[in-house]
């Protein structure tokens, strides 16, 4: 029975030790575990940075937004008082604008007003120049023949807007234009300026022409000397006859056949003179018929 208790206690410790050193040394499947999760640790930072890589390329194959195309808009009427100030509080509601362009009036009429007691100034057209131009064309389709404004108390509520969208127009066009209609204007100046010049020339040189005469006649009077007096001889036209004698004349025939050739020319004369006549009565009986 000793030697039985003696045992039991031996294998005791043996087991006890044997669980120590498993408890000391790590498993075989924790240090699997580990393994697995530093692979994955390792693998989720690769991953990451393909997933940036592939961010970047995708931003970069995206198409940039859309550039806004300008578009201008051409006005008809533009009613008295309204200056660009108005016309872009009305018109930035529907869309933001760029530049605004009023044609002012002629001088011709600004000088008539001026005269007339008036100093106001007012436009005949303008252009309008949208950021947008899909925004421009809704514009023009929509407040073209509309009142320009609702209010009743506003000095343009009863003006229609006369709008109408330029394709393929753009700001260079419009300069271009107001830039040649002022070298045509001042060329039209110059031309109007120097043909001024050439009649007063003339007219101060046939002056001095006229006084010079006038004082050669006086010592020609004073000296005792006949002033002969210029006058103006004007030709008429021959007749007929003057033509007919003319050239029998460079054909070199006698006065007798002269006078038989008018004599001939008479007859003839008298001839229809009297089918004239003739014709006449024919026409005035038949409508005295009917």
């Amino acid at each position: 029975m000793a030697l039985l208790e003696k045992n039991d206690v031996a294998r005791e410790l043996e087991t006890q030790i044997m669980a120590s050193e498993d408890l000391n040394d790590p498993k075989p499947d924790e240090e699997e575990n580990a393994d697995q999760e530093m692979t994955c640790e390792d693998g989720n930072d690769d991953g990451g940075a393909l997933e940036a890589e592939t961010n970047e390329e995708d931003e970069l194959e995206k198409p940039q937004a859309k550039k806004l195309l300008p578009g201008i808009v051409y006005i008809g009427h533009i009613p008295p008082r309204m200056r660009p100030k108005h016309m872009r509080n009305m018109l930035s509601v529907y869309g933001e604008i760029g530049r605004i362009f009023l044609q002012p009036e002629d001088r011709c009429v600004k000088n008539k007003k001026k005269k007339a007691g008036s100093r106001s100034s007012s436009f005949t057209e303008g252009w309008v120049e949208f950021r947008d131009k899909r925004i421009a064309k809704r514009v023009a389709t929509s407040l073209h023949n509309t009142p320009m404004t609702n209010r009743k108390r506003s000095r343009f509520s009863s003006d229609l807007w006369s709008i109408k969208y330029l394709h393929r127009f753009h700001w260079c066009h419009l300069s271009e234009r107001l830039a040649y209609e002022q070298t045509v204007y001042h060329q039209r100046m110059r031309t109007e300026i120097s043909q001024a010049k050439k009649e007063t020339n003339f007219y101060l040189a046939s002056v001095e022409k006229s006084q010079n005469l006038e004082k050669l006649k006086k010592k020609k009077e004073k000296k005792g000397e006949v002033v002969e007096e210029k006058t103006w001889d004007y030709k008429q036209r021959p007749t007929e006859e003057e033509i007919h004698l003319k050239r029998f004349k460079n054909k070199g025939m006698s006065k007798k056949n002269l006078q038989k050739a008018q004599e001939k020319s008479k007859t003839i004369q008298d001839k229809a003179q009297s089918n004239v006549s003739l014709l006449a009565k024919i026409f005035s009986s038949g409508k005295a018929q009917d």
